[in-house]
């Protein structure tokens, strides 16, 4: 592992997670066309960075609605500074148990998590689940977005919303192109859903990069590669903030459908590879 490696890499995670084309697809795929570095076998340490650094990202950029998440949870309990003000809806709090809702589903997938990880290194698998990854955009693009909001959106599109982010755990499947696809088809705004997607993936992205150490603790540490690691992470960090930055505007001014074309065109690229080598 070098530190040109661990940058492009960590520029793969964070660009891929929050743009709608699957970072687990791109370094797969980078991973088996270039054998950069196999994540799986002894730099399992670094996976579990390049998650943290997706949670960094989002907290970061949304640090105003976990701040106001944690003080009308506060106001619920009865303490903190807000404790007796009139909140109205407390709607920082609903959106937080809306979160909550929609993160149980992915429960289900923990009894095939390590099936699905071998999936990883067939290319041929990863290019159909992109070009699946386009459909699901070209459709989202196509659907009229409603006009949910975290005051009026419900326990049902939550739940709906979970079980389609547990299904996105097939590599090549975006995350974030199924959960938005997902909120949008429930009738939440397409901004909204944009912003529950980012949300919802704090605790996923924490429950990976947990069973992500774990690994690394069991198969040990090289030393010699943290730096190499923490480059790579300090990359994923800020390229995962400018791509949230990028899906925030291009859901307030236009639609996804140019991602769309993007996966189709990866996918089959990816297919076609894997053929020829």
């Amino acid at each position: 592992m070098t530190i040109w490696n661990a940058v492009l890499l960590g520029l793969i995670q964070g660009i891929a997670e929050f743009l709608p084309i699957s970072s687990s697809g791109h370094l797969a795929i980078v991973n088996n066309l270039f054998k950069l570095s196999n994540l799986s076998e002894g730099h399992a340490l670094f996976e579990s960075m390049l998650y943290l650094s997706t949670m960094v990202s989002v907290c970061l950029v949304y640090w105003p609605e976990l701040r106001a998440m944690y003080f009308d949870l506060l106001a619920l309990a009865g303490v903190g500074p807000l404790a007796g003000e009139e909140r109205g809806h407390y709607a920082a709090a609903r959106c937080f148990f809306m979160l909550v809702l929609a993160t149980l589903p992915l429960l289900l997938a923990l009894p095939i998590n390590s099936r699905m990880e071998l999936l990883n290194g067939r290319n041929i698998f990863i290019g159909i689940m992109l070009i699946l990854t386009g459909c699901l955009l070209y459709v989202s693009d196509k659907m009229i977005p409603g006009k949910k909001n975290q005051n009026s959106m419900t326990v049902f599109d939550a739940l709906i919303i979970g079980l389609c982010q547990s299904v996105s755990t097939i590599p090549g499947l975006s995350r974030s192109a199924v959960t938005i696809t997902a909120g949008v088809a429930t009738g939440l705004r397409r901004s909204f859903a944009v912003n529950f997607s980012f949300l919802l993936s704090i605790p996923a992205v924490f429950g990976a990069a947990i069973l992500s150490f774990a690994d690394a603790m069991r198969d040990g540490i090289t030393w010699a590669f943290v730096p190499a690691y923490l480059v790579g992470t300090a990359v994923a960090i800020l390229s995962g903030v400018a791509a949230i930055h990028v899906m925030r505007y291009i859901s307030r001014k236009g639609k996804f459908g140019g991602f769309s074309y993007y996966c189709w065109v990866v996918g089959v690229l990816s297919i076609i590879l894997h053929l020829i080598f």
